[in-house]
């Protein structure tokens, strides 16, 4: 064989190679997507299971499903997902990641946070508390936890801490600017006080700033505590 003849068979033989080790990256590279889409286990149209039915009862619970819980996430179920998320302010895509999860109070981590609630229950009230009671003294922080949680317990609220705090017109706080700024360290541990048992409150299932609402029935309200700038009522 010729010496030109040899080039070119190395040449092509060099091609070979750095096509099949391209092919394996972008196998490897494909395959690492597949396995970390896994891992978020995202619910999404055709997507069936018991997150779907979690996902389904969550969403009966807050008014934007109306179907059966039958664990298939279809049209339906994408479309209630979409209302909620619009309604919450996060990517209205129709498909349940992590971050809608966490809005639903759902989690696939098994692990819980205080009591009954799990992490992203915690995650949820420290959310709310550092939005509705910014500013307060940390005994007023943890008041406004506490009444978000005797909601859950009350007959006349959603029985689920999301439920609470995501029902139409309950806390303003959800559809503005304070909802999306970093959640106060103090939150965080005024979340954990609440749900291990300490209410400052003193039982109450309303507070407002009287300074700032003029709703009737707020102020219609039996005043129970005050802490700050916040009345407690039943």
């Amino acid at each position: 064989m010729s010496k030109k003849a040899t080039k070119n068979l190395l040449a092509i033989l060099l091609a070979v190679v750095v096509i099949i080790g391209i092919a394996a990256s972008s196998r490897a590279v494909y395959d690492n997507f597949i396995k970390e889409e896994s891992v978020f286990a995202l619910s999404r149209l055709g997507s069936s299971g018991s997150e779907v039915k979690q996902i389904q009862q969550k969403l009966k619970s807050l008014g934007y499903y109306k179907g059966s819980v039958d664990g298939i996430y279809g049209t339906q179920t994408k479309n209630a997902v979409t209302s909620f998320q619009r309604n919450c302010g996060i990517t209205a895509d129709g498909i349940c990641g992590k971050t809608t999860l966490l809005y639903l109070g759902i989690t696939n981590s098994g692990g819980t946070g205080s009591g009954s609630y799990s992490n992203a229950d915690v995650e949820l009230l420290a959310k709310v508390i550092s939005a509705e009671a910014r500013g307060e003294s940390y005994e007023g922080q943890v008041a406004v936890g506490a009444v978000i949680l005797n909601r859950v317990a009350h007959p006349s609220f959603p029985d689920t801490l999301s439920g609470v705090v995501y029902q139409k017109g309950a806390f303003s706080c959800v559809n503005d600017s304070n909802w999306y700024q970093p959640v106060a360290e103090s939150s965080k541990r005024a979340a954990r006080d609440a749900l291990n048992g300490w209410d400052p409150s003193g039982g109450a299932i309303y507070y407002f700033n009287a300074s700032k609402t003029n709703d009737a029935f707020m102020h219609s309200r039996t005043v129970i505590k005050v802490i700050g700038n916040h009345k407690f009522c039943i």
